[in-house]
């Protein structure tokens, strides 16, 4: 199976996609595909998030969708019926990571310490999410890992925004940065889609 950062190819934002309607999640999937976005994550944290992954899936073909926040079997099951092209989770278990072991598309474990890391690991993990980042140590935290699991690489997210994304991809075990502020519930609320490209663009560093 492929890696998740092998999907990614050579993107290294992760864009999260909150919304709580079909037509909000397809316009924020447009609005980040126009920015040369080729794979989004679709949190599953309102009860439009299953039928966002299967409109963007049929609407944007060519975008690869993913679910986040995915926590047992149940919502595995409906992640991957939905036609999702990876699963990301926000913690980990022994139980879940045995579920997880089946899966047919990429996974990228949620760690949030070196006790999850290690038990990721455990299962054959090497890339992995550190999520909540900014409340896990941050930066310093995932330099300090690069001594310890020298063969493990991370995507952190939660709190990750435009100003700080740079102290992240610095660091040689960081291979992505995920977050939710390149499409600012604002934006999202007024419709104002041209500003999530925008801020894709930034965030890419493409101006």
């Amino acid at each position: 199976m492929k890696s998740f950062s092998h999907l990614m190819r050579k993107q290294t934002l992760l864009p999260i996609i909150q919304a709580t309607s079909v037509s909000q999640g397809v316009e924020i999937a447009k609005a980040m595909s126009a920015a040369g976005i080729n794979l989004v994550e679709v949190v599953l944290r309102t009860e439009a998030s299953i039928d966002i992954i299967k409109a963007i899936k049929q609407q944007l073909p060519e975008l690869k969708v993913g679910a986040g926040k995915v926590l047992d079997a149940n919502v595995l099951k409906q992640a991957l019926d939905a036609g999702s092209d990876f699963i990301i989770t926000p913690a980990v278990s022994s139980q879940l990571l045995t579920v997880l072991a089946k899966c047919t598309v990429p996974v990228l474990p949620g760690v949030s310490n070196t006790a999850d890391i290690l038990l990721a690991k455990e299962f054959g993990y090497q890339e992995l999410k550190l999520f909540p980042a900014s409340l896990s140590g941050g930066a310093p935290f995932l330099k300090a890992m690069g001594s310890v699991f020298k063969d493990i690489s991370f995507c952190p997210t939660g709190g990750i925004k435009q100003s700080n994304q740079d102290e992240y991809l610095a660091l040689s075990n960081v291979f992505a940065v995920g977050g939710t502020w390149i499409a600012d519930a604002k934006w999202v609320e007024s419709r104002q889609w041209s500003k999530i490209t925008a801020a894709c663009l930034t965030a890419q560093g493409i101006n």
